[in-house]
């Protein structure tokens, strides 16, 4: 755990588990064997995240210290695989206390993709193999598509991202986990447009509202984003207001061509918390009127 993971509340900021996630998968493909894990294979071969769901169960709050990332293969399909993983506190692996404390669930699916066809292929035999002594097939049914956001875009809502150096990785791809932070700075952008400052910030830089704390992050990667001068464009909706929940939708498109491409759907619900318990509260009124006129 690093202190540039904490978020403006001193928590694990949302997208950063998405490293931790990443960072898990690819020693346990490592441990595999599998080449396409540290570096393309004759064939350009590599594996591509598909769709990524994740559940934040309780804040997870920095010390000195590791969390563990426990890892397993929940589905085997011909052309696809899916990885389950916990982050937990275990004191049997010295973690604090003397439970086992789980602050996220989440699974991935992948699939192994031909870079110089841009095409996704079958897990072969050897692969197939090589994953299923770590099958444990989840009780949850199969996570869906993300459905297309069914809220209004607005011009509050769009963000134009530019993909920065650091977002791409060695297959010249912006990164799985940068989408995370992509959504971040969208629903972040559309809430400091509506309230007057970022959610959480301290009240000298605006009407002091709630917090908004991540309770999950749902993402589907449809095409590649790449590294390129013109920005891409990141629409934010509101889909849904709760009494202290809120849900947004969020599409990332190329609108480049004579057709808009969409990059990634994406579906975040958040949690209204009071700035100083932590515990769920329900926005004021002043709050949530413009959300509600920009959500209707």
């Amino acid at each position: 755990m690093r202190w540039a993971d904490l978020d403006l509340l001193g928590h694990v900021n949302n997208a950063v588990y998405g490293d931790y996630l990443q960072e898990a998968r690819i020693d346990m493909i490592r441990t595999l064997g599998a080449s396409h894990a540290t570096e393309a294979t004759s064939e350009a071969d590599g594996l591509v995240v598909v769709r990524t769901r994740v559940d934040y169960l309780r804040p997870l709050l920095f010390r000195l210290g590791t969390v563990r990332v426990e890892t397993y293969v929940e589905e085997i399909r011909p052309a696809t695989f899916t990885l389950a993983y916990e982050v937990v506190d275990d004191p049997a692996h010295g973690g604090p206390g003397d439970d086992r404390i789980v602050y996220v669930r989440a699974r991935t699916v992948l699939t192994p993709f031909r870079f110089a066809s841009e095409t996704p292929r079958r897990l072969t035999d050897e692969e197939r193999a090589r994953l299923e002594p770590y099958l444990e097939p989840g009780q949850e049914p199969r996570t869906p598509a993300v459905a297309p956001a069914s809220g209004q875009r607005s011009a509050p809502g769009h963000l134009r991202v530019p993909v920065r150096f650091s977002d791409v990785d060695a297959y010249g791809h912006v990164n799985n986990v940068t989408y995370l932070e992509y959504l971040q700075e969208g629903r972040i952008e559309l809430i400091g447009r509506l309230w007057g400052a970022a959610p959480g910030a301290p009240a000298e830089q605006g009407r002091p509202g709630p917090a908004l704390v991540v309770a999950r992050a749902e993402l589907d990667y449809r095409v590649p984003m790449v590294p390129r001068a013109e920005p891409y464009d990141v629409h934010t909706t509101i889909e849904r207001i709760g009494r202290t929940s809120m849900t947004f939708g969020t599409e990332i498109v190329d609108a480049t061509g004579e057709a808009e491409t969409c990059c990634a759907r994406g579906r975040v619900v958040v949690v209204f918390v009071d700035r100083v318990t932590g515990r769920p509260v329900q926005p004021d009124e002043e709050d949530l009127r413009p959300l509600r006129e920009l959500g209707s």
